[in-house]
């Protein structure tokens, strides 16, 4: 997914949960911060969002623009719509969000996860896929790994979970599998 698509698609689930403004979760709020991200961090074909003031519409998002919808198939990406506290974030995250506005999102505008607080959630969730993109995110110098520790330290974790994700920052640092 581009940065013209994420527009596209977010511009589409706003008309479809009558609330312009959607919070982007997913890998791809790395196109708020960084529009023309190396392509190895757009290979992802969904939008994690949700609506800002009614997240409990994103499953009229999921049902409508989906995997597998018409627009699916029609433009080759689909929105996820998920739940606020499907990621787990760091303090204060939704004090960072990066704001995109105009494009292709016709009057609306996409909330997209900060860098660090993006790469602490993808941490947690721990998935071959998220390592690889923290890898990647790194290796491009797109985010410090100091602010990364940081954030981490500033996320409701139980004890172990917190040492499994530090020691995944620092693999990922390390670009290890």
């Amino acid at each position: 997914m581009n940065r013209h698509q994420l527009e596209h698609v977010v511009g589409a689930a706003a008309r479809i949960a009558d609330d312009d403004e959607i919070v982007v979760i997913g890998s791809q709020a790395i196109l708020g911060q960084f529009p023309e991200a190396p392509p190895e961090l757009c290979v992802s074909r969904e939008a994690d969002l949700y609506p800002r003031r009614h997240p409990e519409r994103a499953d009229l998002i999921d049902g409508s623009i989906g995997e597998g919808s018409p627009f699916d198939q029609t433009f080759g990406y689909y929105a996820q719509g998920v739940s606020p506290s499907t990621a787990v974030l760091p303090r204060g995250w939704d004090e960072r969000l990066v704001p995109v506005r105009g494009g292709a999102l016709r009057g609306a505008t996409a909330w997209c996860l900060e860098v660090h607080d993006l790469l602490v959630s993808k941490l947690v969730a721990g998935r071959s896929k998220d390592l690889e993109f923290a890898r990647c995110v790194f290796a491009h110098r797109l985010a410090d790994p100091a602010i990364t520790r940081e954030r981490l330290a500033g996320t409701e974790l139980d004890a172990g979970l917190r040492r499994e994700t530090a020691v995944r920052i620092e693999r990922a640092l390390a670009n290890e599998g």
